[in-house]
């Protein structure tokens, strides 16, 4: 009696220490495919001239361009080798803005400067509106 109540408690231990990495596995994140684009979080060039559309509204021709300005860059950060991503990519992005801004007129390319950047500072984001509204 004494083995079966030992093994009975053993196996309830087991569940206890069990519980907290089951449940961590279930609100994982989804997985990287499900996730916008090719880098998990990240948007892909279609998200990202959408959200360029929604602050300059793009026609038809400058989205097909834009698009594929994004996608040249995707493109060219992943042909980069990972340890060196980080060192290019500010420069890569740079590089973009400014073959973004040629597509724009100087209306839009005005409204491009004034939006924040994505993930930094922008709303939500460290500093961004909403916490701004909090204070």
């Amino acid at each position: 009696m004494k083995s079966i109540l030992r093994s009975f408690i053993g196996v309830l231990a087991l569940g206890a220490a069990l519980l907290p990495v089951v449940s961590v596995a279930q609100n994982s994140p989804p997985p990287a495919e499900k996730r916008g684009g090719p880098g998990g979080g990240r948007m892909g060039p279609e998200q990202m001239m959408a959200r360029l559309d929604e602050v300059v509204t793009l026609t038809a021709e400058q989205k097909t361009k834009v698009t594929a300005i994004y996608k040249e860059q995707m493109a060219a950060m992943q042909a980069i080798p990972q340890e060196e991503r980080r060192e290019k990519m500010r420069e890569s992005m740079t590089a973009t803005r400014e073959k973004v801004r040629a597509v724009l007129t100087p209306e839009q390319a005005k409204k491009f400067d004034d939006m924040p950047a994505p993930g930094r500072g922008g709303p939500g984001g460290p500093g961004g509106e909403k916490k701004k509204k909090q204070n």
